[in-house]
């Protein structure tokens, strides 16, 4: 081979070599940038404050509540409650229930998504407080979804809810665990969960959340903001789109929804048993309150019942387990 032929083919192959080097390192530079981008903007996330009611939040950016619920809407959705037949009168109040919120607003409670989204999810979480609260019946005065926030506790306990095996929140001498709040709590363990959630001892005084509107309003809301366990989604994720279901979910019939909002927090006492009338009402109420509050129940969503959903946390697990389960 000439040296001519041999010096050319040597120059051609250092070329080459630059060139793989200069794209490479091109490439490896526009990766890095394209990961500090990233970062920047995961760091540049705008923040906002709206004073008491939400801050130090992204949500804090979208509507607050006391943006689209107002003091006569609140009377509106619960016309009935201080009815001299209702067993609550003077207990239940717009204010206890907004500074409640006002806790959870940064979290994204009622503040996820566009409006709205806000005003559906302010409905689906009032749906199952109104239902579980409800002393309303098919021809009482207005309808029975009318009927909402009527009582604060459970009138004849049928049982103390004492579950003397739970180590983690052992039952106090002389504490009721029946049912009371918002979204009624039951049993020595889930007030113990509960009371941890809001930073309130619940389990030596339940009875606070039949004595102080506000907390048993946080304690619902802590309920439905509050996954039971670990990789299992809350009902506000399950309603506002934060949870993906997996394949098993998918087998199971559990898809995003009000549907899936009942499964999360009643599973199979409501659940997966057909059209019964105990989700009905619940869903009923969510409806009703669309209605009331001008978003119309054609804009209740997808997947709203859960007639045919396999319970995330079926009944027979040990109440270990199933920490929050009603």
């Amino acid at each position: 081979m000439k040296r001519k032929t041999r010096n050319k083919i040597i120059l051609t192959t250092l070329l080459v070599s630059a060139a793989a080097i200069l794209i490479g390192g091109t490439v490896a530079l526009i990766l890095t940038a394209g990961t500090w981008k990233v970062k920047m903007k995961e760091s540049r996330e705008k923040i906002c404050d709206k004073g008491w009611e939400c801050s130090g939040s992204k949500y804090c950016c979208n509507d607050t509540i006391t943006d689209f619920f107002k003091v006569y809407q609140f009377e509106n959705l619960f016309s009935k409650r201080n009815s001299p037949v209702a067993h609550a009168v003077g207990f239940w109040d717009y204010q206890s229930f907004i500074t409640a919120a006002a806790l959870f607003e940064p979290l994204g409670f009622c503040t996820t998504g566009g409006k709205q989204m806000q005003m559906m999810e302010l409905c689906a979480f009032l749906g199952h407080v109104g239902s579980k609260t409800s002393c309303g019946f098919g021809v009482a005065t207005g309808g029975p979804t009318a009927w909402g926030l009527c009582y604060n506790h459970e009138m004849s306990p049928k049982e103390d809810y004492c579950d003397k095996t739970n180590l983690q929140y052992p039952c106090v001498e002389g504490a009721e665990y029946y049912g009371r709040g918002a979204i009624p709590v039951f049993w020595n363990y889930n007030y113990g969960a509960a009371g941890d959630g809001i930073h309130e001892d619940l389990l030596h005084h339940p009875e606070y959340l039949e004595q102080n509107a506000t907390m048993a309003f946080m304690a619902a809301m802590w309920r439905w903001m509050t996954p039971m366990k670990k990789k299992q989604p809350s009902a506000h994720d399950v309603f506002v789109g934060n949870w993906k279901p997996t394949k098993n979910d998918t087998l199971a019939k559990r898809l995003p929804g009000f549907g899936a909002t009942m499964n999360v927090l009643y599973g199979d006492q409501i659940c997966g048993k057909g059209y019964i009338d105990d989700m009905n009402v619940i869903i009923s109420h969510y409806q009703y309150y669309l209605d009331l509050m001008g978003v119309g129940r054609e804009h209740s969503g997808d997947n709203r019942d859960c007639a045919e959903q396999a319970a995330f946390n079926p009944s027979y697990k040990k109440p270990d387990d199933q920490q929050q389960q009603s």
